[in-house]
């Protein structure tokens, strides 16, 4: 046996052996309502930035410490073997989303609790179960003798609102994180029995549409027919982004478009996303979307427009004959590489002037963008990671485009140079986001594994 495959079964063995004393401290760290975008819990956001710089120190980590920023910490440290051995960022974040509504949760959000072969709680998959996952594995090869890499480790608390301080941390700290490339594992798998790396992201381009009328409500009875109504101008405004192919109708919108290789439909066809999975998972009796690609290829490889919320006029209980004084939309975008989030912003404003009527007034703002991420074929890191998860699943992982958007993988490319291994151990029925989140502990102890047999 080399002393590779002696390091990875001491690992493993003291990773067993040490189970329960693991899983409670994550339990703890579970505990802690570290819910970012609320101002009530920034104390809490306090506690599990302390209670990480603390695992760390423990480790044997140097550097272990918090690093202010205008809103919540960013956690750092590093455990530095050789300075001529490749060098691996790990990202994580330790915010949670809110857990509302309380009322659909079957035991409290933040008393995690175990049914089963899950595991309960906010954040108990997105994400801090994954960070669980790589402070275990590390915690087990640093016993078990020294890991094969030298390892830097950046936790942020901003994720679920967007990372907005994380840039200018990566901007002003390039020469402490300077690394080969980054493991992310902020991202999941397929099933229980099909481990997935994550090569490509969607991008995103999100605006506000706002369709102004009348100064005030009006009665629908006396200026019906006579005043246009910005409720109905939005409708058809909206109705008019698709075509009857169900592509997107905005000027431009594909001019830049990447398409898929035979090589990629290929690859994404053995994932086995098909019309059933789609359909099983979102409760919808048929699928829709654009003609000539497959549902995975259209919910992970292409581009879309979908509308996120909309207000008009009256919308609580019962009836009140007004024609509203504006309407609202929110719509998104996602992307796919080579798009640009300006210039799809661009289109969206040369559609709106060739279609709102002079009835109205409009006004459209730009609230975020980000572009998509796809990774150079040669990422340093990938091979090693492909035959860990080989060696612990028996089977070659699938390679997966995503539908969602992580930008921090493209932040990371642009500001710090280095490519990102996207990965994780959640499942599609998690419920991140949701009432009754959840994590499956037989998928993250064998994620553990892995993670022990890439270290090493």
């Amino acid at each position: 046996m080399s002393n590779k495959d002696q390091k990875i079964k001491k690992a493993i063995q003291y990773y067993q052996g040490n189970y329960q004393n693991l899983h409670k401290e994550f339990l703890n760290f579970l505990k802690i309502p570290s819910v970012s975008t609320a101002e009530d819990h920034q104390d809490d956001i306090q506690k599990a930035a302390d209670f990480l710089v603390k695992k760390l120190s423990i480790l044997g980590f140097d550097k272990a410490a918090q690093h202010p920023t205008p809103k919540h910490p960013i956690v750092y440290g590093e455990y530095i073997v050789d300075s001529n051995m490749p060098t691996v960022l790990i990202y994580g974040h330790y915010d949670v989303q809110p857990p509302d509504p309380l009322n659909d949760w079957h035991t409290p959000p933040f008393e995690p609790a175990e049914r089963g072969e899950y595991l309960f709680a906010r954040g108990a998959s997105d994400m801090k179960g994954q960070i669980w996952a790589t402070i275990s594995a590390l915690e087990a090869i640093i016993t078990a003798g020294q890991p094969g890499m030298n390892i830097k480790l950046l936790f942020e608390g901003e994720e679920e609102i967007g990372s907005p301080s994380l840039d200018a941390f990566l901007e002003s700290h390039k020469a402490l994180l300077q690394s080969d490339f980054v493991l992310n594992p902020d991202a999941g798998m397929i099933a229980p029995d099909k481990p997935t790396i994550v090569y490509g992201l969607r991008g995103l381009a999100y605006f506000e549409l706002r369709i102004f009328g009348p100064k005030a409500d009006l009665h629908s009875g006396i200026f019906g027919g006579v005043v246009a109504n910005p409720a109905n101008v939005l409708c058809k405004l909206i109705a008019g982004m698709h075509d009857e192919n169900g592509k997107v109708t905005l000027p431009g919108f594909y001019d830049y478009v990447r398409d898929l290789t035979e090589n990629e439909r290929e690859e994404l066809s053995r994932i086995g996303l098909d019309d059933n999975f789609y359909k099983e998972m979102s409760g919808v009796s048929a699928l829709h979307g654009e003609l000539g690609y497959t549902p995975v290829e259209r919910a992970c490889a292409r581009p879309t427009l979908d509308v996120n919320g909309f207000y008009a006029g009256y919308i609580e209980k019962g009836a009140k004959t007004i024609i509203p004084a504006f309407a609202t939309a929110k719509i998104s975008t996602r992307l796919v590489p080579n798009q640009d989030p300006i210039l799809v912003h661009e289109g969206m404003k040369s559609y709106l002037e060739a279609n709102v009527p002079d009835t109205v007034t409009w006004e459209l703002e730009y609230m975020s963008g980000a572009p998509a991420y796809i990774n150079a074929e040669e990422t340093p890191g990938l091979e090693l990671f492909i035959e860990a998860l080989k060696e612990t699943w028996h089977m070659q992982p699938l390679m997966k485009r995503e539908g969602g958007s992580i930008p921090v993988a493209t932040s990371m490319k642009e500001i710090l140079g280095v490519d990102s291994i996207i990965t994780g151990f959640g499942l599609p029925g998690d419920q991140i986001h949701s009432p009754n989140e959840r994590l499956h502990l037989p998928t993250h102890r064998k994620g553990v594994e892995a993670l022990i047999r890439f270290f090493a």
